[in-house]
């Protein structure tokens, strides 16, 4: 059996989320911020970027996420999403390279957060972005994170807490939802819904 091409990955994935009806959370209350999910190939194994905030930052120092920030006025939701990657790492993708945009996930503190997948091409062992925001940044083969979600229940919240493993440890949510929806939508044509999934406590400012 011959495994798919890595364009016939990127076509399954475009038409999956072509095929996904969006929720848009958007909220003048709310600060619109966007996210790229940029799938590369690391030795031919499709990967997704990760970074690990700079330890330096006033908030969520430290913490795993997913290249992004807030949206500059009239800038459109996959343009920041473009403009943010490549900051955050190095990856200038064009506007052909945008796959879709997933459901709009809304934070505990205060953000609307706007998931656009992006293919990136070949992983570039020259990446690199700001060290005032970004301290790593690491390829995931996409497998790591396609598997069943850890949840957890705390008193502070009627919904659970959604964890994915990541090198050793665990992702939490915002980021660790929308990776979730992006492997239910994207790889496998579900149209799953993450938004309910509870953060953390030490996310909750």
């Amino acid at each position: 059996m011959v495994a798919p091409s890595p364009t016939a990955d990127r076509a399954a994935m475009t038409a999956n989320i072509a095929r996904f009806s969006r929720v848009d959370a958007a909220d003048e209350d709310l600060k619109a911020a966007s996210v790229a999910l940029c799938v590369v190939l690391h030795q031919d194994v499709p990967s997704l970027l990760i970074t690990r905030r700079a330890a330096s930052l006033r908030n969520h120092a430290g913490q795993w996420a997913l290249p992004g920030g807030r949206r500059d006025p009239g800038e459109s939701i996959e343009d920041a999403a473009r403009r943010e990657l490549a900051e955050e790492t190095g990856v200038e993708i064009a506007a052909d390279d945008v796959l879709g945009v997933l459901d709009d996930y809304v934070t505990r503190s205060g953000y609307v957060m706007t998931p656009v997948v992006v293919w990136g091409g070949p992983a570039s062992p020259a990446m690199s972005g700001s060290a005032a925001e970004v301290a790593q940044i690491h390829v995931i083969p996409l497998a790591d994170f396609d598997v069943a979600p850890r949840l957890l229940h705390i008193p502070e919240s009627e919904f659970p807490v959604i964890q994915l493993p990541l090198l050793g440890g665990y992702l939490h949510a915002p980021t660790a939802a929308i990776i979730y929806q992006f492997c239910q939508v994207a790889l496998h044509a579900r149209p799953t819904r993450v938004s309910h999934f509870e953060q953390p406590l030490f996310a909750w400012k």
